[in-house]
């Protein structure tokens, strides 16, 4: 209800005789406004505004994106989709923290979907990273449709594409049913190793002849001079910008770069992140200019995470490392605000909140921290992406592992720990619970 601030004139005469007329004619307009604007009517609903546009074609762009996506992109997809024949949908909408779908595609895509009601479904989306789409299908993998999706961000010839090309290239993909044959092909050289200078092929006559600066004495002087300034600008530039991103990670928390970089990690190179942060933390340590405690606590956790580093025998003991890096670094910040790692993978990175959770098929209630993304999944009743260790030959959520046997299985990587210093995981490993679960196991 609005409040008229505009100074009330004299009542006429006749506006006495009008007051029945307009108060229903108010009254009506309430309810109207009332009906409409309900929070519980499901009509008015986000998710519900998009499926009904849905209905009348498979492409919906919200306004804000007209100018990157327009009406001959929204025509072209459309005509395209109907050519394959699928259930496809695209529903192009900007994701944020906060939003009616917590910045998260899925929940987006598994909205929409149940407003839409109807099996087989592909639905396209933005994705979480910039110039990144996603897409959900029902049922799962029918068409590879995820992998499709996943595949055109790492596809050279889509870098600086706009949304509409990178959208049309995973409809060809998942119209061709090879999205996990693309993904393969687009990632295989993620983890490839890099040339080296001496790997010339032997058909080439004379391997420097391509350094020797060409042409006339002129050009070859400003090559000779400009070269090593270029050289030296660009090393200035790299300098500065390692330092600024030094100066954004504050002592007390892992960069949130590292747990990215870590998830798309082998075992081989996640030892090796691990073994960088282990030093940095020392590092820092050593450095740091505070309460003496709070230093020497942060050297146990330095001292404890080389020691599950020197002994991890695979990725739940590699987590492990980095969840001791975490103690040490809120050692060295306000405690109060320091969270463990996610319990359900601790590679997701520092956890958000702490929440009540119950395990499949037990009576009793956990309370463990999470990060943003378990959240919201455990929140829509779906099962947040967990840690897997081996339990014989099958793998099981690192949880269910016999806690005599895993020292993550008994803690949590911290959130089942009580939070006293002699209870940390940093204790834990000092005292010898790591090396008396690997000898268990």
């Amino acid at each position: 209800m609005f409040t008229d601030l505009r100074p009330r004139r004299p009542r006429r005469a006749g506006a006495r005789r009008r007051m029945p007329a307009v108060a229903a004619a108010a009254v009506a307009a309430l309810a109207l406004v009332w009906c409409t604007a309900s929070p519980g009517a499901a009509a008015g609903s986000p998710g519900q505004k998009i499926a009904d546009a849905l209905r009348h074609s498979p492409v919906y762009v919200d306004p804000s994106l007209d100018s990157a996506v327009g009406a001959a992109d929204r025509k072209r997809m459309a005509e395209q989709i109907r050519r394959t024949q699928l259930p496809i949908r695209v529903v192009l909408v900007p994701l944020v923290e906060g939003d009616s779908w917590g910045g998260d595609p899925g929940q987006l895509a598994e909205v929409v979907h149940d407003r839409l009601g109807s099996d087989p479904s592909i639905i396209i989306t933005l994705g979480e990273l910039h110039d990144d789409i996603a897409a959900r299908e029902w049922p799962a993998d029918a068409h590879q449709a995820q992998r499709a999706a996943a595949a055109v961000f790492h596809q050279d010839d889509m870098r600086g594409a706009g949304t509409a090309r990178r959208v049309e290239r995973a409809i060809d993909i998942i119209a061709a049913g090879d999205g996990e044959k693309e993904y393969e092909k687009a990632t295989a050289d993620l983890n490839a190793p890099s040339p080296s200078a001496g790997s010339q092929g032997s058909g080439s006559a004379d391997p420097s002849a391509a350094a020797r600066p060409s042409g006339s004495p002129v050009i070859r002087a400003l090559t000779l001079v400009a070269g090593p300034l270029l050289l030296l600008g660009a090393v200035g530039l790299l300098w500065r910008r390692r330092a600024r991103v030094r100066d954004l990670d504050t002592p007390f928390a892992l960069p949130r770069s590292v747990f990215a970089a870590a998830r798309r990690a082998d075992e081989a190179e996640l030892r090796e992140r691990a073994a960088e942060e282990v030093v940095r933390l020392g590092e820092e340590a050593r450095a740091a200019q505070g309460d003496p405690q709070a230093v020497g606590r942060a050297l146990d956790a330095y001292s404890a995470a080389g020691s599950v580093l020197d002994r991890a025998r695979g990725l739940p003991d590699l987590a492990g490392v980095f969840a001791l890096i975490a103690e040490g670094r809120a050692a060295l910040g306000p405690e109060e605000t320091a969270l463990p790692l996610c319990f359900f993978h601790p590679l997701h990175g520092p956890a958000a909140r702490v929440l009540p959770w119950r395990p499949l098929g037990r009576r009793e209630e956990l309370r463990v921290a999470a990060c943003e993304a378990c959240i919201r999944a455990i929140r829509s009743r779906r099962a947040p992406e967990v840690l897997t260790d081996r339990e014989g030959d099958r793998p099981v959520p690192y949880f269910e592992v016999d806690a005599a046997r895993s020292l993550w299985a008994a803690t949590g990587y911290g959130s089942l720990t009580s939070g006293e210093p002699d209870d940390s995981l940093t204790a834990r490993v000092r005292r010898g619970d790591f090396t008396r679960t690997l000898d268990a196991s």
